[in-house]
């Protein structure tokens, strides 16, 4: 989960920096209403048809999951200036962390439930921002089928920082985990990848040649995921091993070969690009490292026997997602066991600087 720049590709890599350096401390606003009287009139609404939640009037809530079922937690945090603009509208803030935790749950195929909320505001905040949030919040609950029944809201002197703690279900033991896949499965990606991460590069100016259309469709892809729900919780007993794409696609590939203990052999011609990501990409070949290594995508990245490629042909259709073979998995490949391996279009490994986003590392 980040706004992710990818090092190693020319200008586009000190958008971090950019997004904090923006993230200005602005002139006090009006005095909020109290935490219980902001809660009362923007967040209980969202808890009303959930009855374990108990209009947000007690200090715990109660989650039921169906017979033979069981509770998937994830929890994911999204703070201004590092995981978002500070100045993007607040419902578009709300929406987006929800979604990336809503993403976490499809590729585990879990469907969503309810959803914790920890909210840390400054003091610039005023009220009508809280009325959008809650809008933004409002409206991804009536299209994920998902309520709000509980949490937490804090003041600080620092940024914007957005926590979400989402739950759902799945049936016992069955979720698709991170380890599972084996040799020679085929590697699937959902969706089309790069979207986000070249549509930041937009929203910070960094594609001045790229065409309007073009620039809009990358930054809603960054600012509005679309978590796949409906496909995830099909997936089980067809994926091997699977999880979203949020650090980067070769970054989070690697997290299943090292889990599953084995490594991955991709093909950049098979990399599934919208049209606005190709004509970024024309315009400078730097920006496939971008595509493949930046992140925010939430697309559900997994593996599969490759007999079972018919199945999943059927889900895709089934479910409206497209969904890309680009890749298998192997054994050990020499040195490092557990690798991902990028072939150009000429068959030849590609040399990326990093494979993906991680908080805190020199490359951050």
């Amino acid at each position: 989960m980040s706004v992710h720049a990818c090092a190693g590709c020319g200008g586009e890599t000190e958008q971090r920096d950019t997004l904090a350096e923006r993230d200005e401390v602005k002139t006090p606003k009006p005095r909020l209403p109290g935490e219980f009287e902001l809660i009362a009139r923007y967040f209980a609404p969202l808890a009303r048809d959930f009855p374990g939640a108990y209009g947000l009037l007690d200090d715990a809530a109660v989650i039921s999951p169906a017979p033979k079922n069981e509770l998937v937690v994830k929890s994911d945090v999204i703070v201004g200036g590092i995981d978002f603009p500070p100045d993007d509208p607040a419902d578009l803030i709300a929406r987006k962390g929800l979604r990336v935790n809503l993403s976490d749950l499809a590729a585990k195929g879990a469907v969503p439930r309810a959803y914790l909320l920890d909210l840390v505001l400054p003091g610039t905040v005023d009220e009508a921002w809280i009325a959008d949030f809650a809008a933004g919040l409002a409206h991804d609950q009536a299209e994920y089928g998902v309520h709000l029944i509980g949490g937490d809201m804090s003041s600080t002197s620092g940024r914007i920082t957005i926590a979400v703690t989402a739950f759902g279900e799945a049936p016992i033991n069955r979720i698709i985990r991170r380890g599972g896949a084996q040799a020679g499965d085929s590697v699937f990606v959902t969706g089309t990848i790069g979207d986000a991460a070249l549509g930041l590069s937009a929203l910070r100016a960094a594609l001045p040649a790229l065409d309007g259309a073009s620039a809009a469709f990358l930054v809603d892809r960054y600012r509005l995921p679309q978590p796949r729900v409906v496909l995830g919780p099909a997936l089980i007993g067809t994926a091997t091993a699977g999880l979203d794409v949020s650090d980067g696609l070769v970054g989070d590939l690697r997290h299943i070969c090292t889990v599953s203990r084995l490594s991955a052999i991709i093909k950049t011609r098979s990399i599934p690009l919208s049209p606005a990501a190709r004509v970024a990409i024309e315009g400078d070949r730097r920006r496939l490292a971008t595509a493949l290594t930046g992140g925010d995508d939430y697309e559900i990245l997994f593996t599969a026997a490759p007999a079972a490629a018919a199945r999943i042909g059927e889900l895709s259709r089934s479910a409206g997602v497209p969904i890309t073979p680009i890749g298998r998995m192997a054994g050990s490949l020499g040195g490092d066991q557990h690798r991902v391996v990028v072939l150009d279009d000429l068959g030849q490994p590609l040399d990326l600087a990093s494979e993906g986003w991680t908080h805190f590392s020199a490359r951050s």
